[in-house]
C-alpha cells in the first residue's frame, strides 16, 4: 500500500514538472521577443535628415489691396442713339479696332446727307461769286465799272467762302458722328463688363462696355501709414493672391503716394509684377510683405513640422536617437516656403525631414554613413527644381 502511495506521488510530482517546463519556453519566448524588438533601431538615410541653420528672413509692412489692370478702358456713347446691337460678350478676346458695339445712324447719316448737299451748293455759289470779281477786276481795270460795284462782288465772294467753310464743317462733324455710332475696341485686351443690350437708348456718355487687358494686371495696395517711412520705390514685394492657393508672386514697389488717405490712415502703393506670371482676373484680393530689411534667424522647412492642435514639435536626432522637441514658430519667408524657429531648436541641430507618425520619443536611431543635409541647402535644391519646372 505504502510502495502505491509514493509511485502516485512520483508520478503527480512528474507531471506538475512537466507543466511547469511547458509553461516557461513559452514565457521565455515572450520575452526575447520584447528584447528583439526594443533592440531593433530606426535605420535613417542621410537624406532623410536636415541640419538646422541661420538663413535670411525677409521682414517690413504688410501691403494689402487688390490686383487691377493698368489698361482699361470704360467705353462710353458719344453720340444719343439707340443700341442695335452688341457684338461681344463678357470674356470674349478682342482686338484693336474691332466693333463691339453698334448704335442707330439713322439720323446721323441723314444729317451728313443734307450737310454735303449745303457744301456742293455753296462750292457752286462760291464759284459764280469768283467768276463775278474776276469780271468787276477786269471792267473796272478798264474804267467800264466803279470802284463800288467791284467791292461789292468781292464781299460775294468772301461770304461764299464763308458758306461753304460752314457746310463743310458741319459735314466733318457729321462724319465723324457717324463714324461714333460704331464703338470699337481701343486695344488688344478682353470684355469685362458689359453694360448695354439691344435696344436701349444711349445718351451721350452712358456706359456701354469695358474692356481690360489680362496682361498689364498690378497690385494697387495700401500700407499703413505708421509703416510708410521705410517704403521706397524699387523694393521687392511678396504676396499672394485668393484664388491663386499656393502659389506666390513677385513685385517691385513702382510707386507711393506721396499723401496718406484721411479717414483709414493708409497710404496707396503700386506694385508691378516681375514676370509675366500674372493672374488673368482683376478685382482679385492680395496680401503681401513689402520687404525693407533682412534679418538672420533659424529656418526650418514645413515638411519637418508636425502639427498636433495648437502644439507644433519636430524630431531632433541626438545621441543616436530621437528626441521630440516642442518649438515657437515665426513667421513664413514665401520665397522659400520655411518657418522661423523663435525657440526649440539651435544652429546645427538635426532634424528628420519627413517624420512619420509612429515615432517614439526616445527611439534608437541608426546612422548610415553620410552628412546630413543642411535646410538652407534644401530649400535652394527646391527653388531651383521649382524655377525649372516654371
Amino acid at each position: 500500500m505504502l510502495r502505491k502511495t509514493l509511485f502516485v506521488l512520483a508520478i503527480a510530482s512528474a507531471l506538475a514538472a512537466c507543466g511547469k517546463e511547458s509553461k516557461d519556453p513559452g514565457k521565455d519566448g515572450k520575452n526575447a521577443k520584447e528584447q528583439a524588438g526594443a533592440s531593433v533601431n530606426l535605420l535613417v538615410s542621410p537624406e532623410d535628415l536636415l541640419t538646422i541653420q541661420s538663413n535670411a528672413l525677409a521682414s517690413g509692412p504688410v501691403i494689402t489691396g487688390s490686383v487691377q489692370p493698368e489698361r482699361n478702358a470704360d467705353l462710353r456713347a458719344e453720340v444719343s442713339a439707340v443700341v442695335i446691337q452688341v457684338m461681344k460678350e463678357n470674356g470674349e478676346i478682342v482686338k484693336r479696332g474691332d466693333v463691339l458695339v453698334r448704335l442707330d445712324e439713322t439720323a446721323i447719316r441723314d444729317s451728313l446727307n443734307s450737310a454735303e448737299e449745303a457744301s456742293r451748293a455753296s462750292s457752286q455759289v462760291l464759284e459764280q461769286a469768283e467768276r463775278m470779281f474776276q469780271r468787276m477786276k477786269t471792267l473796272r481795270a478798264s474804267g467800264m465799272t466803279s470802284t463800288q460795284a467791284l467791292e461789292d462782288a468781292e464781299i460775294r465772294r468772301n461770304n461764299a467762302q464763308s458758306d461753304l467753310s460752314a457746310a463743310k464743317s458741319r459735314a466733318a462733324q457729321a462724319r465723324q458722328q457717324l463714324q461714333r455710332t460704331l464703338v470699337r475696341a481701343p486695344f488688344d485686351g478682353i470684355v469685362s463688363e458689359r453694360k448695354v443690350s439691344n435696344g436701349d437708348t444711349a445718351q451721350i456718355g452712358k456706359e456701354l462696355i469695358k474692356v481690360i487687358d489680362p496682361t498689364s494686371m498690378r497690385l494697387e495696395g495700401l500700407v499703413s501709414a505708421d509703416k510708410i517711412g521705410v517704403v521706397k520705390v524699387g523694393q521687392p514685394v511678396l504676396f499672394r493672391i485668393n484664388g491663386y492657393p499656393g502659389q506666390d508672386f513677385a513685385g517691385k514697389v513702382r510707386r507711393v503716394d506721396p499723401a496718406a488717405n484721411a479717414v483709414t490712415r493708409q497710404v496707396a502703393v503700386l506694385v508691378d509684377f516681375n514676370d509675366k506670371q500674372q493672374p488673368r482676373v482683376a478685382g482679385l484680393y492680395a496680401e503681401g510683405r513689402i520687404e525693407t530689411e533682412t534679418i538672420s534667424a533659424l529656418m526650418i522647412p514645413d515638411s519637418a513640422l508636425v502639427k498636433a492642435g495648437d502644439v507644433t514639435y519636430t524630431w531632433k536626432v541626438k545621441d543616436k536617437a530621437l528626441h521630440k522637441v516642442n518649438l515657437r514658430i515665426g513667421a513664413r519667408d514665401v520665397r522659400t516656403g520655411q518657418w522661423e524657429v523663435q525657440s526649440g531648436l539651435a544652429s546645427g541641430d538635426t532634424v528628420l525631414r519627413t517624420p512619420g507618425s509612429t515615432f517614439k520619443d526616445g527611439q534608437k536611431v541608426e546612422l548610415t554613413a553620410g552628412k546630413a543635409v543642411p535646410a538652407a541647402a534644401m530649400a535652394s535644391s527646391s527653388a531651383v527644381v521649382a524655377g525649372k519646372g516654371n
